[in-house]
Parts: C-alpha cells; structure tokens; sequence
C-alpha cells in the first residue's frame, strides 16, 4: 500500500472540513448507514458553534481506484485557517509532502490563505489548487484563479510550484472535476490528483528510529500523547527510545508504550510504525513540541521549524470582585497557574510569565481571537479570571528604536461606506495600500495598520458599514513605533454602590448614555454600567429606588417606566472595549465590565500617579 501525507489549507469558512467529510464518505471510512455529524473534524465545542477549526488534527483515508489498482492511505491533516492559530499551521507543514489549497469561487485569495500558502511555499511544498464552492451564483472563477497566480507570484513560488494543477469542486454536494462547467460527479479526481501530484514520503526506511514532535495532546489514561512524522526508520511497541531538545541534549529517556495510528477519525492501537507515517506516541513525560523521539543511539535532533514570536498579551488575575466565588468552581490562583501553564505546554504560540504579585499571570499569543478563544474554553471549565485590556509586545530595531507589530487588513465593504472606513483607519494610524471594486457594488480596501491601533475596533467598524462590511487581519511585520493614538473617546458610567439595579434609577440614566445592565441585575461598587455620552468617567447611582410617600403613591403614571434593552457584550466585544484602567470579570455565567481599582479614591490616586509620571 502506498502512502500521501498532504495538509489541507484554506482561508476561514472557505469550505475544508466539509470538504473533509466527503472524503470520508467517497473513500468508505464511513458506513452507509453510519451518522456522522457535519464538520467531522471541528471536534470542539467552539470550532462547532463558531464554524472555524482552531486545532489542526490528522486523519486518514484510504482510497482504492474504481477501476481496482493498489490502494493508497492518505494522511490528511486539517489545519486552522486563521493566522491567531498560525502557530499549529506551521509545525504542521513539516509533516505532509503536498498541500491542497481551497479557495472560495467567489471571496478569492484572502489573508489567512497567504499567510498559510506563504509558510507551505517556503517549505518546498507543491500544491493542488481547488476552487471550491463554484455552484455559488456569485462565482467568479476565472478571477480568483488569476488571484492565486498573482498570490503565489508576490510569495516567491518557484517555477514548479506556479505551475499547479486546478480542479473545480464543490464540497458541499461532492464533486471535483477539471472542467469548471461541469457541476456533478464525485471527488475520485480529487483522489486521482493527490497520489499523482503529491509525492511519497521522502522518510528512510533503512535509518535509526527518528520522529518530530509536533502536537502535543493528553489522555486521561494513556498520559501524553505525541503525535509527528516518523522521519526515519521504525518504531515498535515498548521500544527503548529517549528525546532530544534542539540542542541535542537528552529530555527523557523512556518506551514507546503505545503506538498510535491515525483511522479516520479515531487513533488506533498498532504493534509497529514504518518511516513516512504520521503516528502518535504515549509513555514519555517530558518530552514536548519541537522536540525529536529517536533510539538511544541518535544523538543529533531533527530541524524544528522556527515559530513566530506573539504579538499581543493580556493580564489574566484571580477574580477579586464583590461577586467572586458565586457561580465558578475555580477561582485561585494556583489553579489558573496550573491551566495556563498547561495550555503554553501544548500550544507553543503562547506565552506565559507570572507577575510580581503571583496573583496575576502575563498571557501573550498571536491575537485577539487566540487569547478570546483559551479564556472563553477556561470559562467553559468552570474558571472565574479577571482580563486586562490587551496590549501590543514593542520590539526594537538594530539601531535600538522602538518598533511595533504591525497587520495587513483586508476590508470589503459597500461602496457608499468606504470613505468613512478609510477616515477611521487614518485615524488609527493605518497607510492605504490598495482600493479596487471587487464586484457587486463593494470595494475591496487593504491597510498597512499598527496591531494597536486595531484593538477595539472591530464594534465600530461593524457599526459603521450597518453590519455588511468584512475585515481580515494578518500579522506583516515589526515596523517603526507609529506614535500615539487615539483610543476610546466615550467614558463609562461607574455605579457607586452595591445592590440591585432598578428600572426607577436605570430610566433617567438612559439620557446619560448606553446602559450595558438591566433592570434587577445585581451590581457593586466599581462595576461599569454603561457608557458615557461624554469623554469623561461619571459615578452613578443605579439602584435608587423610588420614596413611597403620602405625597408620592406607588401607583400613577410616573410607574410605566420603559426601558431600552440594554447592550449586552460578548466576550471579545468586552476585551476591545475596556481600557487600560478596565477589567472584564469572566464567570461561568456572566460577562462583566469594571474598574481595576473599584475604589473610587484609589482611582484618583492612580490617575494622579500616571499623570506625574
């Protein structure tokens, strides 16, 4: 049996796991009567409900040709299309032989797809380009295919590399063809271009033992589990090997004590694993990504692929609200230490440090979504955190000036709101790179911005463009320290105490601004309630209740009081709203807004202090 190891990769719901789960079905790994969810591969909670993939994870299928002929496993890997979870993207690359890009027949080349394509083409990688979705009415093929020529072109393709081959599909209804008229059939020219196009693993069966770390995953029963590419040799069940770091120095020393393959989408016991084969190993303790699982007698590592740095940390600190303790289960700051350290263990695009106080721990990773995803998964857990705004990491060039990270944004909106789009990006320091109309009435704007200047943004931009406009960001480089910019112009409304909040009080303060609480919700001292109509931080009572007096009755009309709904933030809405001197409180239930120091004299001692200094 013959073997392909190819990664599928693709820009955010462009369309792979579900094209994954036709490959499932039209190789058989799936029973006909056997019922599978959609999007097989989003296995987590949150890739299902957000329809993006945030873990790369391996398969494999099995494919014979209808017409009989050896028969070829296929080690798919499905990678995360956002550049926030690029740090899984790039180790993976150096497991597979062959990439398959998928493009959208109608949104094109967009910025997650060069950000991926950018890291396959550097390793040498051939892809296979599909065009998938092109039953969309919209489709606009022929450009989107002159898209990722001029894509590939810009990413110093080789010759061989922009000589690729095409294919039009649809992975929704199962079909791939080479004709782009065509709109049926199945995916067998999908399966027939793989093991043409990608080739074999270039692994030595003949060497020492060698494997590559590249995900780390834990088992209740089985410890941690290491999955990579076997780059040479075999490995047996309870053969004696040891890890090396990337120094070449020796981790753990240890046995193979299960051997794990990749079935469709269940990893399955087997005695023995032969070199080209992604596999997964359990029985050391130590052992981490990047580093390489060999025999005793190997002394030099694998080359590990190098991982960008972060670009953005947040302050996650022991929840220490009036309401702290009533509705999570993990509240101290031992617990919190010991869930991020774990995450930083097993996801290396994060980084973690504990602060001088100990109660509060420095959490850096890629980006706002990164960061939003392992706070709203802690949550789920049952974690009670208090989050800092989010903060750009500086850097300094060689001649020792400042630098920060700056974003490619790629923006697509109506035509009528694109002079408004552009004035906001001016004022957060961004450099327009690029305007053309991208059809059907929109225009496609590209910005060279500053990381800092994008936080918060995101709300106002939606607000702006009525909800239709799209923005895609993508880490670009470390540019010149762009200066100050303007953040929030709105202050919030503070309560000055503790108790429920009532429609009496909360009916007046409407005029004030936009309330973020609801008639009944409990509130403290400190807690932001809504948001100022001015520039300036007011203090307000949103708990008085109305005098029942001889003079004033409970009944009348004064009673009928009708309040807005109040404006209620998701998760990485609160992130980008607070400022520095802001908290979010997360629980298991509840998202709140407050002021670090809920004392209102320790908040002017603080503005005095930053002020003098």
């Amino acid at each position: 049996m013959s073997l392909r190891n190819v990664a599928i990769i693709a820009h955010v719901d462009h369309g792979k796991t579900t094209l994954v789960d036709q490959l499932f079905r039209q190789s058989g790994t799936f029973r006909d009567n056997q019922r599978v969810e959609e999007r097989a591969m989003d296995s987590n909670d949150l890739e299902k409900e957000r329809g993006i993939t945030i873990l790369a994870k391996c398969t494999s299928v099995e494919w014979a040709p209808p017409g009989g002929g050896e028969h070829t496993r296929i080690n798919i890997v499905d990678t995360p299309g956002h550049a926030d979870f690029g740090g899984e993207v790039e180790r993976i690359l150096s497991m597979v032989d062959g990439v398959i890009l998928l493009v959208d027949a109608s949104e094109g080349a967009m910025p997650q797809t060069k950000f991926v394509t950018g890291k396959a083409l550097a390793l040498g990688l051939r892809p296979i380009v599909v065009v998938n979705k092109v039953d969309r009415p919209d489709e606009r093929i022929q450009e989107v295919l002159d898209e990722v020529f001029d894509l590939f072109v810009s990413l110093e393709a080789t010759d061989e590399q922009l000589d690729f081959p095409v294919l039009y599909a649809s992975g929704r209804n199962g079909y791939a063809n080479e004709d782009p008229s065509l709109r049926e059939g199945t995916l067998t020219p999908l399966f027939e271009k793989i093991v043409e196009h990608v080739p074999p693993p270039s692994a030595d069966p003949n060497g020492p033992f060698k494997f590559l770390v590249t995900l780390l995953d834990r088992d209740n029963f089985l410890g941690r589990i290491l999955t990579g590419l076997v780059f040479s040799g075999s490995v047996k069940t309870n053969q004696q090997i040891h890890a090396l770091d990337n120094d070449g120095n020796v981790v753990e020393t240890g046995r193979a004590s299960k051997i794990l393959t990749f079935r469709g989408l269940e990893r399955v016991p087997t005695d023995e694993a032969q070199a080209g084969d992604i596999i997964s190993i359990a029985g050391l303790t130590h052992t981490t990504v990047s580093n390489t699982i060999c025999d005793p007698e190997v002394t030099e590592p694998l080359h590990a692929q190098p991982i960008d740095p972060p670009t953005l940390s947040m302050r996650f600190a022991v929840n220490d609200s009036p309401m702290a303790g009533r509705e999570g289960t993990k509240v101290t700051s031992r617990m919190i230490r010991d869930r991020l350290f774990r995450e930083a263990e097993s996801n290396v695009a994060i980084k973690v440090t504990e602060a001088a106080d100990r109660d509060s721990y420095e959490v850096a990773g890629r980006g706002e979504l990164q960061l939003g995803v392992l706070i709203e998964t802690m949550r789920r857990e049952g974690f009670e955190l208090g989050i800092s705004r989010p903060r750009v990491l500086f850097g300094e060039d060689e001649n020792g000036k400042k630098t920060e990270p700056y974003e490619t944004v790629i923006i697509d909106v109506d035509e009528e709101y694109s002079g408004t789009v552009v004035e906001k990006m001016a004022i957060r320091k961004a450099e327009l790179t690029d305007m053309r109309p991208s059809g059907g009435g929109k225009t496609r704007i590209t910005f060279s911005a500053p990381s800092r200047g994008m936080i918060g943004y995101h709300g106002e931009f939606l607000s702006d463009t009525r909800g239709t406009g799209i923005m895609n960001r993508l880490f670009e480089k470390y540019g010149p320290h762009k200066g100050n910019i303007e953040g929030r112009k709105n202050g919030v409304l503070i309560s000055n105490g503790s108790g429920e909040a009532n429609s009496y009080a909360l009916g007046p303060l409407e005029e004030r601004g936009i309330l973020f609480v609801g008639h009944g919700e409990a509130l403290y001292e400190g807690m932001i309630v809504g948001e100022n109509a001015k520039p300036d931080d007011l203090e307000v009572n949103p708990m008085k209740a109305k005098q029942l007096t001889n003079f004033r009755a409970s009944g009348g009309k004064d009673d009928a009081i009708r309040l807005t709904p109040p404006k209620k933030m998701t998760l990485e809405q609160a992130i980008a709203y607070i400022d520095d001197d802001e908290m979010v409180e997360v629980t298991p239930k509840s998202i709140r807004l407050r002021k670090r120091y809920l004392d209102p004299h320790e908040r002017k001692r603080a503005s005095r202090a930053k002020q003098a200094a």
